[in-house]
């Protein structure tokens, strides 16, 4: 039957064009339309929708079509509603991930790991944290982001010098998340010493924590982000890894070594959706830079005050501190399908220091 009943006619959805991750909020014209036929074929501005499943010269009973209808519904809003989600867009602009992954950062309980994991639970990706501190102190930072984010935030505490603590790290974030699709590899030491005297020790720490551990983490998912098709590596390493400075002979040498890791693992990975990066830091006030000012004024007998400005900041034109908010928000943009084309790149964040 027909009927030109206003009540019953099919009404346009009033849906945002920004879809939000409220899937039936993009049924109601489905829904209404269900039940009629429009008598204006549309004229006055009402949806002209023949009843589902009817058939040629036919209509079925529109009280079991609607049921059946409003089934087959709800189940496609189910299978398809983390599909709704892609549209989701941050008031600035930027879009927010096409789906919940799940990103593990090391060395992220302070620091640019930090930034990094607030920036990518901000953009909607389940975290797993790793690092040392007091456990109350990193519960304190998991709650926060959890709560802040509407996110999973887990947190594990791998000794990153250790590859069976690293083959762990990756298990139990597998286990708990189901996979991997972002690794932001930032765990890193620094000692400042010249190269003679130089302990032998820290020399070990510093490659195995800031170079070897980044080569165990990329072995152990890369393998699964081809299977599926997609990834990202980022590599935390420094405008270090670009150039030199004295007394830094394990920093450069692992900083390097970084980069050159990030660029074969980019050309193995390129056509499996895998893109591979490093974020090259200028200076970033964190607690890792504070210890070096420490120790760089007392290798070279300066005032702590001289480092930071003649030392730190005299490298950088910009005369400031790169923050983490900034690394956090270039590190959201390497994971979005915008960034699909960059692989194998060194991105400098220096303030200008490797313009030189």
């Amino acid at each position: 039957p027909r009927s030109g009943n206003d009540n019953t006619r099919a009404r346009q959805s009033n849906a945002p064009s920004d879809k939000t991750c409220y899937p039936f909020t993009l049924w109601p014209a489905l829904l209404d339309s269900s039940l009629r036929w429009n008598d204006d074929g549309g004229r006055n501005g009402s949806v002209t929708i023949r009843q589902p499943f009817a058939m040629p010269g036919k209509f079925l009973n529109p009280a079991p079509t609607v049921i059946y209808g409003h089934i087959l519904i709800i189940l496609l809003a189910i299978a398809t509603q983390r599909k709704l989600c892609f549209n989701k867009r941050f008031s600035n602009g930027t879009q927010y991930m096409t789906q919940r992954k799940t990103a593990i950062i090391t060395g992220s309980t302070s620091g640019i790991g930090l930034g990094v994991a607030e920036a990518l639970a901000a953009a909607g990706m389940n975290v797993m944290l790793n690092g040392l501190g007091e456990p109350d102190e990193i519960e304190a930072i998991r709650g926060r982001l959890a709560k802040a984010h509407h996110a999973d935030i887990a947190w594990h505490n791998a000794d990153m010098r250790e590859p069976a603590q690293i083959a762990a790290l990756i298990a139990a974030t597998c286990e708990r998340f189901g996979q991997i699709d972002v690794l932001v590899n930032n765990a890193g030491i620094q000692h400042v010493a010249p190269v003679e005297t130089f302990p032998v020790e820290q020399w070990d720490a510093i490659l195995a924590i800031n170079l070897s551990s980044a080569f165990h983490t990329i072995r152990l998912s890369l393998a699964a982000m081809k299977r599926r098709q997609w990834g990202r590596i980022i590599n935390i390493a420094s405008a270090h890894g670009l150039v030199a400075s004295p007394c830094k002979a394990a920093y450069v040498a692992a900083k390097h070594g970084l980069v050159g890791l990030t660029k074969t693992v980019a050309l193995e990975a390129a056509e499996y959706g895998v893109t591979v990066n490093a974020i090259c830091p200028g200076y970033v006030r964190t607690p890792l830079v504070e210890n070096q000012i420490a120790a760089t004024a007392r290798a070279r007998g300066i005032p702590e005050s001289a480092v930071v400005h003649d030392v730190l900041l005299g490298a950088q034109p910009t005369k400031a501190f790169v923050t983490t908010g900034q690394l956090g928000a270039l590190a959201v943009f390497l994971c979005s399908e915008a960034a699909a084309s960059i692989t194998g790149a060194a991105l400098p964040v220096d303030g200008g220091w490797t313009a030189r």
